[in-house]
């Protein structure tokens, strides 16, 4: 995907992006690439991949949810800060805070957000257990990227929903996983409001996005220590 393609992608999700954004976009892949050589935060490198598998893919939110009308969003396991800090750059009224376990992972969202003197967002070192605890119905939307199954995943992400707003996963093919989250989300005080199911532009793999809206507060008791998630899932 070159640059002219994602522009034109982008306006298909209704999004349409400055000539700022662009050069703020490109200055992301150029840090990202270089960091990358001293660290392991992508297997993709290659500049129309990146467009393609990270930055248009982390935009597809916008299918499920107008961006526009969010003003609070929590990236758990954003690894190099997809869906996130894109989101961010795209959505610069958004706030935004991006939740990883890794603390270089961190040190390099921090080195991009000071290069391109984004504000409104904060790159957090935490166990996403843990924040959740310390944050419970902190954000109006809550999303994670392809991290683990989703009845695991929710019990990471729906404490920090507030009540009557959303956590969106973002997922391959995820059919197999919607069954076995159904007493997870009861517990949690979730429902599955929609699923929207589309295939990436070029390469045509499956990518599911799932909107679920927190009805209810979420029991104190949850999230539980990752030895017992790990051990019990929901």
């Amino acid at each position: 995907m070159n640059q002219d393609s994602f522009i034109k992608a982008l306006a298909d999700l209704n999004i349409f992006i400055t000539e700022e954004q662009l050069k703020q976009l490109y200055k992301y892949y150029e840090l990202l690439v270089e960091k990358n050589k001293v660290m392991n935060l992508t297997g993709i490198t290659e500049v129309e991949q990146v467009y393609l598998k990270h930055f248009y893919d982390s935009l597809t939110l916008n299918k499920i949810i107008d961006l526009k009308n969010v003003n609070s969003l929590c990236d758990v396991g954003t690894g190099a800060g997809f869906p996130g800090l894109v989101i961010k750059i795209l959505f610069p009224h958004i706030n935004v805070t991006l939740v990883d376990s890794l603390n270089k992972r961190i040190n390099f969202l921090n080195e991009v957000i000071n290069e391109l003197k984004l504000d409104g967002i904060e790159a957090i070192h935490a166990r996403a257990e843990e924040y959740a605890i310390k944050n419970r119905e902190k954000y109006e939307v809550v999303t994670a990227r392809a991290v683990t199954t989703l009845n695991v995943l929710s019990e990471f992400c729906l404490p920090l929903v507030k009540v009557n707003k959303y956590f969106i996963p973002m997922k391959a093919n995820i059919n197999n996983e919607i069954e076995e989250s159904n007493r997870a989300l009861n517990l949690l005080g979730g429902k599955i409001e929609k699923i929207v199911e589309f295939k990436l532009p070029v390469e045509n793999s499956n990518r599911t996005l799932v909107l679920i809206k927190k009805e209810v507060k979420t029991n104190n008791k949850y999230p539980r220590k990752f030895s017992e998630i790990k051990k019990r899932p929901l």
